[in-house]
């Protein structure tokens, strides 16, 4: 249940950085929900790998760098999935740190709920 409630608020973040973003723009609802789901597994399986591969310019940048890593699997991601489109890498970091607080934000409010429990 707490997957699809992150995998719908995700998609919801996308959708309001579509109005708040220049150069980022997704067509529907559904686009949305796609470009999220196709965003997690894509954080499930190339991040750690890029991660490992960036490492040494990850710890000069005391992480930062993980935000253009975030940025280009949102750049590779709109590539293929129709609906979604990025024109400016400026834009996908935009997006990227968007998305790492409202995924911050959201594991913050569903890990207090379970505790509460």
């Amino acid at each position: 249940m707490k997957t699809l409630l992150r995998w719908v608020i995700n998609a919801l973040a996308l959708l309001v950085l579509t109005q708040v973003v220049p150069g980022f723009a997704i067509d529907t609802f559904y686009h949305a929900l796609i470009a999220a789901l196709v965003l997690g597994l894509l954080n499930a399986i190339v991040r750690p790998v890029a991660i490992i591969l960036t490492l040494p310019i990850n710890i000069v940048t005391l992480g930062l760098f993980t935000f253009v890593i975030n940025a280009g699997l949102i750049w590779f991601m709109s590539t293929f999935i129709k609906g979604v489109e990025v024109t400016d890498f400026w834009a996908a970091i935009l997006v990227a740190i968007v998305l790492w607080a409202v995924a911050t934000i959201t594991n913050f409010f569903l890990k207090h709920t379970k505790e509460s429990k």
